[in-house]
């Protein structure tokens, strides 16, 4: 069995794709240090799939953990999710978003790169596109300035592994440029669960509609959209993680033809604020209370992707649909209504 590191594995994105990996007979150990995640992840990835994950608990950016971590494991391949993410908060603590986001990868890649090979699938972002006036985004799209800096650390991330592809022979990396990752497993029990009150609007969404909340508030609606809010490309989580065990085989195939590649992850398909609220409403019959408040920092106005790339070269496509997202994200808010409750 190959062996997969997943940095960040108890996240969002890394824990689906870990039970992704263990689903298609991969070999997972996962790294958090749990400052956003919960190590009871863990758990519920083992109900899921009969297997427990290897799971070490430490900070990337401590660089003596990383080497002593590498001095005692192999791996044929690192999926490198930890990151923070929360766009509105690097804006506020922009030091903090670089030391952790930047540091973590260097550390990585320093202490790896005495391997004889290197293969890393990196979790990138739509935002290192910027407020790109170029729709739908192709990975050709150029650059603009980031509106965030969360999104200058995905590009800066981006330009540190190509320069290391160029100077090491030894390496190759395919970078996912994800857009706007939601929904939850279909069996409720792992889904968006972060320690601090997410800023997605998808869980923000259910979090309202079940009461957490007391109402949604929607940043403008005087955009330049046909509804005045911010379009998005929502994809489902489990089909994010799909495209990982894809990047993953292609990597240790040898299948990559260049030694630094790039991908974007979405459905294709742009849809506004307004238009999420009443897919959530239509499939769960409940009623959302929100109003609209101004605009938030660091958003962009609208982005959705072109996928025929990774649609033609990874073999892979998003198959679920923003109906599914929000069946899905609604099920697992339940589910962790009633867990918490218990724990009560």
């Amino acid at each position: 069995m190959k062996k997969i590191l997943v940095t960040g594995g108890t996240g969002y994105i890394g824990s689906h794709t870990t039970v992704e990996l263990i689903m298609a007979g991969y070999d997972v150990i996962v790294i958090d240090n749990l400052s956003n995640s919960r190590a009871e992840v863990i758990d519920a990835v083992q109900k899921i799939t009969n297997v427990r994950p290897a799971f070490f608990e430490f900070d990337l950016c401590n660089k003596n953990a990383v080497a002593d971590f590498f001095l005692k494991n192999r791996v044929d391949a690192i999926i490198h999710f930890a990151a923070f993410k929360a766009v509105g908060k690097s804006v506020e603590n922009p030091l903090k978003y670089y030391q952790n986001n930047l540091v973590s990868l260097m550390n990585l890649l320093e202490t790896h790169a005495t391997f004889a090979e290197l293969n890393m699938v990196f979790s990138s972002s739509c935002s290192v596109y910027g407020d790109t006036t170029t729709l739908p985004v192709t990975e050709d799209t150029p650059f603009s300035k980031p509106e965030s800096p969360y999104g200058n650390t995905k590009q800066i991330s981006e330009e540190i592994l190509r320069d290391c592809c160029k100077a090491n022979k030894n390496m190759k990396v395919s970078a996912l440029r994800y857009f706007n990752p939601a929904g939850a497993h279909d069996s409720a029990l792992i889904g968006e669960y972060p320690l601090e009150a997410p800023n997605n609007l998808v869980p923000v969404i259910t979090q309202t509609a079940i009461g957490k909340r007391k109402e949604l508030v929607i940043y403008g609606n005087d955009y330049d959209t046909p509804d005045g809010t911010c379009i998005r490309d929502y994809i489902h989580v489990v089909d994010i993680a799909k495209a990982h065990v894809v990047a993953v085989d292609r990597l240790l195939g040898k299948k990559n033809k260049q030694s630094y590649k790039v991908f974007n992850l979405g459905t294709g398909q742009g849809n506004s604020v307004l238009e999420a609220v009443k897919a959530f409403e239509k499939v769960t019959g409940v009623k959302l209370n929100y109003r609209i408040g101004v605009r938030r920092e660091g958003d962009v106005v609208k982005v959705y992707a072109d996928t025929s790339k990774a649609n033609k070269e990874l073999g892979w496509k998003a198959a679920l649909t923003l109906e599914n997202i929000m069946s899905s994200a609604w099920a697992w808010e339940q589910a962790l209504d009633k867990k918490q409750l218990h724990k009560i």
